[in-house]
């Protein structure tokens, strides 16, 4: 979906050994380990299969450069199973929280995706990309050091609520069946058609005032989103430009919010190779969505696949069963006033 401010990752202190306090008598030297095939020959080989690891999510602090697909590519290795998969894409050149599914918590991704997301990112205001994002080619500029943040805050109110967006020609967006960037890259002359989209909340934190490569005035905003699954905000940088006349475009994104699952919660894929932090499945799902306690009656029906009443919640959406021992069972959905199981776990 987008892209993100750049990551400031506090460095990784390595913290040095102090080794085993000083002896007063220097034990003799260990005896040099034979080398060669006959020698590894004789050491013993440690069979047996490989550690299983758990099902659950595991939330990632994304690097810029990497696409979604090379995360997920890389986690396998790290978790040592094909079954890994990924809730919402960034764009390569964003950062940020990507929320994996190991094992038996892929089925919980679709679901997943459905959420709230959070971003910080800055937008140059003077500019117009064929991307929407810094990594087009530049088609236009204009001189923005005339846009008073009069004109700026009034783009941005536009630009807030449920609104009508277009995504960018290249993104994943499907047009009869073809991804809308593959078109892009052939030349095609096509159309994407608005889709309604949510944002909560556009903020802008600060304004510089700054001068493009090319000597073109530009204005960069540091700003926040809250939106919906599905917004573009790389196309909330060029519908602001193109309010203020003059284009815009998003230098940097960082998501820092998907659903519950937060910036503090993600580790970056160096941290995980040294440490695999998964988030069991169970609580993984009793923090994105409704939780419903049932009984050891209920729980037996509800794993025949028997359809029994939902009692009335506050929110819609899945809802997460749980077991009289507290075990994760079933996600379902209310239907007409009965559970229909979603993904069984339990």
């Amino acid at each position: 979906m987008n892209h993100q401010a750049p990551s400031e990752r506090p460095a990784v202190t390595p913290t040095a050994d102090a080794g085993p306090p000083a002896a007063e008598v220097a034990p003799a030297a260990p005896a040099a380990e034979p080398k060669g095939p006959a020698a590894r020959a004789e050491r013993p080989r440690t069979k047996g299969p490989r550690p299983v690891c758990p099902d659950g999510l595991v939330i990632v602090d994304k690097p810029a450069g990497f696409t979604s697909h090379d995360v997920v590519a890389k986690m396998r290795g790290i978790a040592r199973t094909r079954k890994v998969g990924h809730a919402g894409t960034l764009d390569p050149m964003a950062t940020g929280v990507l929320v994996l599914g190991v094992e038996r918590a892929t089925k919980l991704l679709g679901h997943l995706a459905l959420t709230e997301k959070e971003y910080v990112a800055t937008i140059r205001l003077g500019q117009n990309t064929v991307t929407d994002d810094a990594e087009g080619e530049i088609t236009s500029s204009a001189d923005a050091s005339g846009v008073t943040r009069e004109a700026i805050d009034a783009g941005v109110a536009k630009l807030t609520g449920t609104i009508m967006q277009v995504p960018s020609k290249v993104s994943a967006i499907k047009i009869d069946g073809k991804r809308s960037y593959a078109r892009a890259r052939e030349g095609e002359d096509f159309e994407i058609p608005a889709r309604p989209v949510t944002v909560s909340s556009f903020a802008v934190h600060a304004v510089h005032p700054a001068e493009a490569a090319d000597g073109t005035p530009v204005q960069d905003l540091l700003v926040s989103v809250v939106c919906s699954s599905g917004t573009y905000v790389r196309a909330l940088a060029r519908d602001l430009g193109a309010d203020t006349g003059v284009g815009g475009h998003l230098t940097a994104l960082r998501r820092t919010r998907v659903g519950p699952y937060a910036l503090g919660e993600a580790r970056t894929l160096d941290q995980l190779q040294e440490e695999l932090t998964v988030m069991p499945v169970a609580d993984a799902a009793a923090a994105a969505f409704q939780r419903w306690d049932v009984n050891e009656e209920q729980a037996r029906l509800l794993g025949n696949g028997v359809r029994i009443k939902v009692p009335l919640f506050d929110t819609t959406g899945p809802i997460a069963v749980f077991g009289p021992d507290g075990r994760f069972l079933v996600l379902v959905e209310n239907q007409g006033g009965k559970a229909k199981s979603l993904a069984v776990f339990g």
